[in-house]
């Protein structure tokens, strides 16, 4: 029928032979301009008979750069001179009639020499399908680029030395977790810096107590005075004049009980004066004076100073729990610093085998090129190998002065110990078994032995002691004041007046006046009474100190003292405040506990899938030393890859080390749970004593 292939060739048929192949995807070839007459070059055994601009585009050959610019029109597909030997028949030309549509082809009417074949361009800016993502070739001539440096060569540098800072690694100090912890217990600044917190505490609530120390005051001191005087009886011509030695001491102090102050006072006096009417000069006055007030309501059983004190003793309290969380996490932050420095070195000795082993498998590639069974690319791939191996080493050896630095800050005493100079080497093994431990007794040994949970009690127990204080001061303040007091006096009797005194000394003047009398028949005047001065008022100190002890001359004052504030508003405050602060703090506990909750229980998840992981990890490990295996094996004997063999090498490196970090992350898991349980204290045998 019209439109099919033509026949495939017989025996007897004539072959076509082309110097040029046809393109695979049924182009049809154009004749030669040089071909003769009658001669064409005939389709491919899979040719079709006409082609559509859009496949002739996808299936041909890169055109030009010029022919890409000329609205993405292909030129004519190359062809080769093709001769044909012994003719071709017209029925093997594909007719018009048997093309579809839109197509170009070859016209009957058309000889052999004019054969041509036609395209329809694709519309502009649009590619043909298959074609969207086919770069465009770059133009022949690109615009100069400047160049940087052209002269430049890279010094060979020298393969930088694997030691740490600062440490000698020929100086190595093994190091137990167990000592650990100990110095990290003596030496940690933070732990230092808690211990003073208790001595602070431990201060202040002595501080608070020596509110009831007695305080003794004294006072010395001489006086002197000139008072003018315009009366006839001050005693002086004109001017009072006298001096004194003056001394004074007081002890006063407050009970310890039911709140009652006391003072004593202690006082004597040497006086010297020229008043005419002092029949004892000098003076030696002493007195003896005690004073008491009792409160009856507020401040009975409760007052500020007692306050003070009990707040005090749960600041010690307070500050005692805030040290062992201190000591608490300390020990994890240890243990935590132990364990990742153990994963540091053991993760630098697996990379430095992976770069020994990559080195060994770089030899035997070489090995393998010298004896033509290699590619020499494969080398370059072992060698890339072992560059990136060898930046695993740098980074773990890092890792590795990280992890023992952050130790070292732990326990060392100060930035000067020898322990900043050496290789700290962990010999305690890794704990490979969990605890095992249900979350309801991790929960109630949480809530037992959380110092935060104690904490939250002491400010409970401070609130309700400012409750107790406010309350008390909303009460009518009623005091009893009582006071009691002796005196004494001595000193010598006068000699130094002129005429004696004048009411008693004047025996001249009575007796001219009684001589008087007689002879005006008037009676005489009567005798004065004798004016003597008591023995005991004559003496020194002495004997006014006697008087006093002897409690001849005494005095004392009983009253009572009222003190209400009309709307008391201030304390009603306080106290409404504390009541509300309490809530708060009911409040806070609540919150803690949940929070302690969350705590215990991703701790204890946390276990177990350390363990989980472990399992895992060492299965993972094991399968990557035997895939390793058998791909090296499968290497040797030309069955496998290069690629598959540094795929598995890797693999095997990767699986190593993350079963040596899980086997470190179960014991920081298991230091996490007995912090989070507030067990790290009984766990590692510390005891916590405050001297």
């Amino acid at each position: 029928s019209s439109g099919a292939l033509p026949p495939a060739p017989s025996a007897n048929t004539p072959v076509i032979q082309n110097t040029a192949t046809a393109p695979a995807s049924g182009v049809t070839i154009a004749p030669s301009a040089n071909a003769p007459q009658g001669q064409t070059s005939a389709p491919g055994a899979n040719a079709r008979s006409l082609t559509t601009g859009a496949q002739i585009e996808q299936s041909a050959q890169p055109t030009t750069q010029a022919g890409q610019q000329a609205g993405g029109q292909q030129p004519p597909a190359p062809t080769a001179p093709a001769t044909i030997q012994g003719g071709t028949s017209p029925s093997s030309i594909p007719t018009l009639d048997s093309l579809p549509s839109g197509s170009s082809a070859v016209s009957s009417s058309q000889q052999p020499s004019q054969v041509q074949t036609q395209t329809i361009p694709s519309p502009a800016g649009v590619r043909p399908p298959g074609r969207e993502s086919v770069p465009t070739p770059a133009p022949d001539e690109l615009p100069a680029v400047p160049q940087v440096a052209p002269d430049y060569r890279a010094a060979p540098a020298p393969v930088p030395e694997l030691g740490r800072v600062g440490v000698d690694m020929a100086d190595q100090h093994p190091l137990s977790l167990r000592e650990a912890l100990e110095m990290a217990l003596a030496n940690n600044k933070d732990l230092e810096v808690a211990r003073d917190v208790v001595r602070i505490a431990e201060f202040d609530l002595q501080g608070a107590r020596g509110i009831y120390d007695p305080r003794l005051t004294s006072l010395s001191y001489y006086e002197r005075s000139s008072t003018p005087s315009s009366s006839f009886l001050s005693g002086a011509n004109g001017a009072v004049v006298q001096s004194d030695f003056t001394g004074t001491a007081r002890l006063e102090g407050l009970a310890p009980k039911f709140g009652g102050g006391y003072r004593v006072d202690l006082s004597a006096i040497r006086l010297t004066t020229n008043n005419q009417f002092a029949a004892l000069n000098p003076q030696f006055p002493t007195a003896l004076t005690f004073n008491y007030t009792q409160p009856l309501w507020r401040g009975l059983r409760f007052d500020n100073n007692r306050r003070q004190i009990e707040v005090a003793k749960k600041n010690l309290s307070l500050t005692d729990a805030q040290f062992r969380q201190r000591t608490i996490e300390t020990i994890t932050a240890v243990q935590r610093a132990y364990w990742d420095l153990v994963f540091a070195l053991r993760n630098l000795q697996v990379q430095r085998d992976a770069v020994r082993d990559a080195r060994a498998q770089l030899e035997h590639n070489r090995r393998l090129v010298e004896e033509g069974m290699l590619a020499p690319i494969d080398v370059v791939a072992a060698d890339a190998q072992v560059s990136g191996y060898e930046q695993s080493v740098y980074s773990a050896l890092e890792d590795v002065s990280r992890s023992e630095n952050n130790l070292k800050n732990l326990i060392a005493e100060n930035r000067q110990s020898k322990f900043w100079n050496v290789s700290i080497i962990p010999t305690d093994p890794v704990d490979l078994e969990p605890p095992t431990v249900s979350l309801p007794e991790a929960m109630d040994a949480a809530l037992e032995n959380r110092p935060e949970l104690k904490q939250a009690d002491v400010v409970a127990e401070i609130n309700q002691i400012d409750q107790r204080y406010y309350r008390e001061q909303t009460k009518p303040q009623i005091d009893l004041i009582g006071s009691y007091g002796v005196v004494g006096l001595a000193g010598s009797v006068r000699t130094d007046i002129s005429g004696g005194n004048p009411f008693n000394s004047n025996a001249d003047l009575r007796a001219r006046i009684n001589e008087l009398s007689l002879i005006n028949g008037l009676a005489p005047l009567p005798a004065p009474v004798a004016q003597a001065i008591p023995e005991d008022l004559i003496g020194g100190f002495a004997q006014s100190f006697g008087s006093l002890a002897a409690n001849r001359y005494n005095n004392f004052r009983v009253g009572v003292q009222l003190n209400l504030p009309l709307r008391n508003r201030t304390a009603q405050a306080q106290l409404g405040r504390s009541l509300v602060e309490s809530r708060r703090i009911g409040t806070q506990r609540e919150q803690l506990e949940q929070l302690i909750q969350v705590d215990v229980r991703n701790a204890l998840q946390v276990v177990r899938t350390a363990a989980s992981r472990l399992r895992a990890a060492a299965a993972a490990r094991n399968a990557g030393e035997q895939q390793y295996a058998s791909e090296q094996r499968k290497f040797d004997v030309g069955q496998s890859t290069l690629f598959l063999v540094l795929e598995r090498q890797t693999t095997l490196t990767t699986a190593r080390g993350n079963e040596l970090r899980a086997q470190t992350d179960l014991n920081k898991a298991i230091a996490e749970l007995q912090r989070a349980t507030g067990n790290s204290l009984q766990a590692n045998n510390v005891v916590v004593r405050l001297h």
